[in-house]
């Protein structure tokens, strides 16, 4: 497997790896303001905002099912200049992630101590959890639009702007995190209540910046208030026809998450928060191979949808090799981290106990995830074969994972092995991923060449 000599590979990855980490990054800390202030109130808060999360958990797979298909679909014509039925994607990339969200939003409004109920039979955490979601709920709508926004802003490789957008919302979160959480200037102690308000009102100003670009900034696709309401029937048919799969993929994964909340929540609250240590992070080590990730997938739509095919094979051996790279340094750094990382949190000595046994899977699990995940989305899916990933996610989540987790729970098995059952799929994921990689029969143009 030799490195591509294309020099200009490597800068565009760069060019556009870099802002989408930072961004990521941005997003990340928005998140990590919220738990790590919240973990100064306690095993309860913390259990209750990972908990009163597990909506958005939902919300956030289906999105990023939407604006998957929208980036796939943007970036390939893009390779084709053909900026009229990028704006027609966008469109329907809008309609496809609002109406759920409105939705969603709705349910958790009215719902939201029977939705923690599913998660958790612990009488604090639930009423921690309630009250988080019946204000953090209010967030969604906004969170959808500005996703929907930015994805269609970096299938035409604009990502500064993602990130840019991200650093004004990190921001005002921390800054609220700390004023409403702790009652600074004046503002009474309002504790998650505060982080939940915090959220809700960053994702608005994150909204409002993407809207302020969209319209008076980008000189690109150039979209107005009307393009949105543009309706093709041939668009809309690709759209469902290869983002079903995605959105279907990404709900599946949904399934898991938020089936293995419920599997750990069977534990004591402890395990619960350790979990959520753990995840935090997890995301963190997680970002800058996201970041590699969106790259290739944009890099591989757009040489996909211009037809250069055998170039395409070229960047598919090279980014198997920095993923594999990219995988043994994660798990690397996870494990070093692990430590410093407890430590941050004010947490009961047993849930510290557990959250060491959770990050040291995850530093195992990291190499395979690194490799197979982000290959899977940046070279097969981002390609055009967008059904492969959700069938072989729907097996090894409800054939593997789900299966042997349950029968752990239901055995006595201890939190740890139980967690190792969570996360076992993504090292033998490498095995299909090698094979379906390698035979290079993902490489599928999406885009219709007649004029829509």
């Amino acid at each position: 497997m030799v490195l591509t000599r294309d020099r200009s590979f490597y800068k565009t990855l760069l060019r556009l790896a870099i802002p989408i980490s930072l961004q990521n990054l941005v997003t990340f800390a928005v998140n990590f303001a919220d738990n790590l202030m919240v973990g100064r109130l306690g095993d309860n808060a913390v259990s209750g905002v990972y908990m009163g999360n597990q909506p958005h958990t939902l919300i956030v797979m289906y999105i990023g099912g939407t604006t998957g298909a929208l980036l796939i679909l943007a970036a390939q014509y893009w390779g084709k200049d053909d900026r009229n039925s990028i704006k027609k994607v966008v469109s329907i990339g809008t309609m496809f992630t609002l109406a759920p969200s409105a939705v969603l939003t709705t349910v958790c409004l009215i719902f939201s101590s029977q939705i923690i109920s599913l998660f958790t039979n612990d009488a604090g955490v639930i009423a921690e959890g309630a009250a988080y979601l019946r204000i953090v709920a209010c967030s969604y709508m906004p969170f959808a639009i500005s996703q929907v926004l930015i994805s269609a802003m970096r299938g035409v490789e604009t990502a500064k702007i993602g990130m840019y957008i991200s650093f004004a919302t990190l921001s005002v979160n921390v800054s609220l995190n700390y004023i409403l959480i702790f009652g600074k200037l004046g503002f009474p102690v309002m504790g998650i209540r505060g982080a939940a308000i915090a959220t809700v009102i960053s994702r608005l100003v994150e909204l409002s910046l993407a809207i302020l670009y969209i319209f008076f900034v980008d000189k690109k696709l150039k979209l107005t208030i009307k393009d949105f309401f543009q309706f093709d029937r041939l668009l809309l048919s690709d759209f469902i026809r290869y983002g079903l799969p995605i959105v279907g993929g990404n709900i599946v994964w949904s399934v898991n998450m938020l089936v293995s909340s419920a599997i750990l929540g069977r534990f004591d609250s402890e395990a619960i928060t350790a979990a959520s240590v753990a995840g935090m992070l997890s995301s963190l080590i997680f970002i800058w191979m996201n970041g590699l990730s969106s790259a290739v997938g944009v890099i591989t739509g757009k040489t996909v949808g211009a037809g250069q095919y055998e170039k395409m094979k070229e960047y598919a051996k090279t980014v198997q090799l920095i993923f594999a790279f990219v995988g043994l340094f994660s798990g690397s750094i996870i494990f070093m981290l692990r430590d410093p990382f407890i430590s941050l949190y004010s947490i009961s000595a047993l849930a510290r106990s557990y959250a060491a046994q959770f990050i040291n899977i995850l530093a195992i699990t990291t190499v395979g995830t690194c490799y197979q995940a982000t290959c899977l989305f940046g070279l097969v899916k981002s390609g055009g074969d967008v059904s492969f990933v959700f069938k072989n996610d729907t097996i090894f989540v409800f054939g593997v994972v789900l299966p042997l987790a349950i029968i752990a729970t239901v055995s006595g098995m201890p939190p740890w092995i139980v967690f190792a059952c969570l996360k076992c799929d993504q090292l033998l994921k490498c095995f299909v991923a090698v094979v379906k990689i390698n035979r290079f029969n993902w490489m599928k143009n999406l885009t219709r060449t007649a004029d829509i």
